[in-house]
C-alpha cells in the first residue's frame, strides 16, 4: 500500500512546531526585556550580524545556482539572498543607535560562537538537498521571527530606540506571505525520501541551526 504524502505546508508546520525554541534558548532576549543588557552586547549583535548578512547572502545565491534555473527552491532561496541585502541595509540605523562607529564596525572581530549558524549555513549550501534545506530554514526563520518581533519592542520601550533604529528586527518580524508561498513551494519539490513522515533531512538540518542560534544568543548574552 502507497502511503500518501503530507502538504507541504504540513511538513512546515510539523517541523516548526517540533523545532520551536524554548525559553531558555535565548538568554539574551530577557535581558533586553528587562532593560538589563548592556549596550555594548546590542552592538555586538550588530556587529556579529553583519558577518552573518554577507556568509548567507552568498550561501543563499548558491543554493538558487545548484538547484537549477526557474525551479521553486531557486525562487525560495533567491528571494532569501535579495532578503539579505534587504536586511544590510537596515543594519546601519541600528548600528548607529548602539553608538558603532565605521572605524568600529571595521576592526571588529567576530566570535565564533556567533558564527557557527552562519557557517553551518555554507556547510548546507554545499552538501544540502535544496527542498530539505529549505524546510529547515523556514522552521528557523520562525523562531527567528518571533526573537526579532521581541527585540523591537523591548529596544523601543526599554532602550529608546525609533522606528528606524528598530527596521532590521521589524523586517524579520514582519509577514512575508511571497516567502511562505515561495517556501512551500519548495519544500514540496523534495521527494519522499528526503521527507520520510515530513521531516527526515530537513528536521535534522533544522535541529542543528537552532541549536546554532541559540549558540548566538548565548554568546551574546555571556560576552
Amino acid at each position: 500500500m502507497t502511503r500518501q504524502r503530507r502538504p507541504a505546508q504540513e511538513i512546515i508546520a510539523a517541523t516548526s512546531a517540533e523545532l520551536a525554541p524554548g525559553s531558555e534558548d535565548n538568554p539574551l532576549l530577557p535581558l533586553v526585556e528587562a532593560g538589563t543588557a548592556p549596550l555594548s552586547a546590542l552592538a555586538r549583535l550588530a556587529l556579529e550580524q553583519r558577518h552573518i548578512i554577507a556568509s548567507d547572502r552568498r550561501a543563499f545565491a548558491f543554493l538558487a545556482e545548484r538547484s537549477g534555473p526557474g525551479t521553486a527552491c531557486a525562487e525560495f532561496f533567491g528571494m532569501l539572498a535579495e532578503g539579505e541585502k534587504s536586511a544590510l541595509d537596515r543594519l546601519g540605523a541600528y548600528e548607529r543607535a548602539c553608538g558603532l562607529t565605521a572605524e568600529e564596525i571595521g576592526q571588529y572581530l567576530p566570535q565564533a560562537g556567533c558564527q557557527a549558524y552562519p557557517a553551518y549555513v555554507s556547510w548546507l549550501a554545499l552538501n544540502g538537498e535544496p527542498p530539505s534545506v529549505a524546510l529547515a530554514l523556514t522552521a528557523n526563520f520562525a523562531a527567528w521571527g518571533g526573537s526579532c518581533a521581541r527585540l523591537g519592542a523591548a529596544l523601543r520601550t526599554r532602550y529608546g530606540f525609533g522606528d528606524d533604529a528598530c527596521g532590521f528586527f521589524d523586517f524579520f518580524a514582519g509577514p512575508a506571505p511571497e516567502l511562505e508561498q515561495r517556501a512551500v513551494a519548495a519544500v514540496a519539490a523534495g521527494s519522499d525520501d528526503a521527507h520520510g513522515e515530513g521531516v527526515g533531512g530537513g528536521a535534522h538540518y533544522g535541529r542543528l541551526l537552532q541549536t546554532y542560534e541559540s549558540m548566538f544568543w548565548s554568546t551574546l548574552a555571556a560576552s
